[in-house]
């Protein structure tokens, strides 16, 4: 089997091959060795136009057959081997087919997200503004955090991706099918992403995603443990996406936000990202990204369950994450009026006020 497979040489042939070398014959008169170039053709030599037809197939362009079926299938080697019988009807195995695939340069891939839509003409300076104001703000011992909500998940007994290290031959049995109605609710994770500190907290909330819950969720970051690790700060620097729950356009966060202010006599400044630039936002790939390593594959059967493994997920760069759960309830569909926006006392910057803006407290408490 080691030497078909180092070779390519028929396992027939091999064992053959051995018995003439226990054989007591003279190698002149064991066999006659092929000349240079004998042999059955190959079947791209034989039959040239196979290869143009198989091309065809694997092209996600409108060529060859619009009818066939084969644009409506999955493009396994066998199903290709299928199709080439109807269109040249040559009979060609799928390994074959996997042989003229390698070597003409296709491979096995899957799609890749690199395509964030249209960018602005500002992206890449907005991303130097931000870069410069944390900076800054870190070395004042201004407080600077990250936020952002994580994919909301299922509860219940459903598949998680991923896998875990279990004992063979017993995996974790979950739903064949993950419908939402057969689980207990949904949980909705907001995350606060201490940067200069590097670590997280996580408002595991059961209702809606709004602007109301996004602040509700930096409160309740601040109350529990920004204003015991800042004890003397009055300001705070905010860092968001440009859509969501804490969107540059949403009067509800502003609003929120401007509460928040007022309570705690701090004043928020704030910076979003440019539209379809969510991956950059440093909560993304410092906390999030390790939250879902950490429960992956296991099935996010209970509220508990979630809040302890985002609690216990830890790196080797010292981030530390704390979690809560937060039953309130935040209904969609709340409308913010003109005359309460004009009491959110809000102070656009010189360089793109709708995504840079400060907003202070109306009052001192």
């Amino acid at each position: 089997m080691i030497v078909h497979r180092a070779t390519g040489v028929s396992r027939r042939r091999i064992g053959e091959g051995l018995k003439e070398i226990g054989a007591d014959e003279k190698p002149q008169d064991i066999v006659r060795v092929r000349r240079r170039g004998g042999g059955r053709k190959k079947l791209e030599d034989a039959r040239p136009e196979i290869v143009g037809a198989l091309i065809e197939l694997v092209e996600p362009a409108t060529r060859g057959d619009p009818e066939s079926s084969l644009r409506w299938t999955s493009k396994s080697t066998r199903v290709l081997a299928a199709e080439l019988y109807i269109k040249c009807k040559v009979r060609v195995s799928h390994q074959v087919v996997a042989r003229l695939l390698k070597t003409y340069g296709y491979r096995l891939q899957a799609a890749c997200k690199t395509v964030e839509g249209k960018q602005h003409p500002d992206r890449n300076e907005q991303f130097e503004h931000i870069q410069a104001k944390a900076d800054r703000f870190i070395a004042c011992g201004i407080p600077v955090i990250s936020v952002d909500t994580k994919k909301k998940e299922l509860v219940g007994n459903f598949k998680n991706a991923g896998r875990e290290w279990r004992p063979k031959g017993q995996p974790e049995l979950t739903d064949v099918h993950d419908f939402a109605h057969q689980g207990i609710g949904k949980a909705v994770p907001y995350g606060v992403y201490d940067v200069g500190d590097n670590s997280g907290f996580v408002n595991v909330g059961v209702d809606h995603d709004t602007g109301t819950f996004a602040v509700a969720s930096i409160e309740a970051w601040w109350e529990r443990l920004g204003s015991k690790r800042y004890p003397n700060a009055r300001s705070l620097y905010i860092t968001a996406d440009g859509g969501g729950s804490n969107g540059y356009r949403l009067r509800s966060w502003k609003y929120e936000l401007q509460r928040f202010a007022d309570r705690y006599g701090m004043t928020l400044y704030v910076s979003h990202f440019p539209p379809g630039t969510s991956k950059w936002n440093k909560i993304e790939h410092r906390l999030f990204s390790f939250i879902s390593l950490n429960w992956r594959g296991t099935p996010l059967r209970t509220y508990k369950t979630i809040v302890n493994l985002i609690s216990n997920t830890r790196t080797g760069m010292g981030l530390v994450v704390t979690a809560q759960m937060d039953w309130g309830t935040y209904p969609t569909g709340k409308q913010i009026t003109d005359a309460q926006m004009k009491t959110v006392n809000i102070e656009p910057e010189d360089f793109h006020g709708d995504w840079n803006y400060a907003i202070r407290p109306r009052r001192w408490p």
